[in-house]
């Protein structure tokens, strides 16, 4: 068993997600973009795709790199759908990626998890947050990814019953702190504020991630993103605008490897 698997969350059910996921920036797709900054980060020790067996998500398999694996099965719910991946790639936690954002940020993964490991008492939940108490992934800036413990998964797989809850296991994690062991690290004071937006939801969205990979190329991180915004009050006001007329509007799966040597592909 490895201990932290990042899982790219390729359960799509719409139309729209499936457009985005193969939408490309610089001939990439965006769904290429967030599994292989995935697997940039050092702290994952193997990173899969997961998606439904849905003939209309076969096209998940031809924009995946080649060296990461990809899971797909029947399943009643996300939920269930995670639980067999994580019963085909055992690991003692996860970390999981949206693909509604392609600047996923190796530093502030490798960060979230090594920040799991430095805690007493293990937690069920490690997220980033922002200043006035959003999580990160339901901000409209989802660089981070979400660290769950693979038991406390199984153990919520066996018991939640509610159809919405099985549908978005992890918030439904963190909106129990007094049934779960939730732990939060700040957003980056520099990432922290309402005029970013690192989202793609709509065709303005394409439009400033556009111009963010033009200027900083196909290795920008947060810290460098950060920085051309500061810099450009043009672009600060573009994503502004964008948030307060269009939202979060959160991704409907949950919202929804570098193969290394020590994971196997499930025979």
């Amino acid at each position: 068993m490895i201990q932290t698997l990042g899982i790219v969350d390729a359960c799509f059910r719409t139309d729209k997600e499936r457009r985005r996921s193969a939408g490309r920036l610089q001939g990439k797709s965006v769904l290429e973009w967030v599994s292989r900054r995935a697997t940039d980060c050092q702290q994952l020790d193997g990173v899969i795709v997961v998606t439904t067996a849905d003939p209309a998500n076969e096209f998940v398999k031809d924009l995946v790199p080649l060296d990461v694996p990809v899971f797909a099965a029947e399943a009643e719910d996300i939920l269930s759908l995670w639980a067999k991946a994580l019963e085909a790639y055992p690991c003692e936690k996860f970390v999981r990626f949206e693909t509604v954002c392609p600047f996923v940020d190796r530093f502030l993964v490798d960060r979230l998890v090594k920040e799991s490991r430095r805690l007493p008492e293990p937690a069920d939940y490690v997220g980033y947050r922002t200043q006035d108490g959003t999580p990160a992934m339901l901000s409209s800036a989802v660089l981070y990814g979400e660290l769950v413990l693979t038991k406390t998964l199984h153990r919520l797989n066996e018991k939640l019953r509610s159809a919405e809850d099985r549908q978005h296991p992890t918030r439904y994690i963190y909106a129990h702190p007094d049934r779960f062991r939730v732990h939060w690290i700040p957003v980056p004071e520099k990432l922290d504020r309402r005029d970013i937006r690192l989202v793609l939801v709509n065709e303005d969205d394409w439009e400033v991630h556009q111009i963010i990979v033009d200027a900083l190329g196909p290795d920008c991180d947060g810290h460098h993103i950060a920085g051309l915004i500061e810099g450009c009050p043009s672009l600060r006001r573009q994503m502004e605008a964008i948030n307060l007329g269009a939202g979060r509007e959160g991704p409907s799966s949950q919202h929804n490897l570098t193969e290394p040597h020590s994971i196997r592909r499930p025979r």
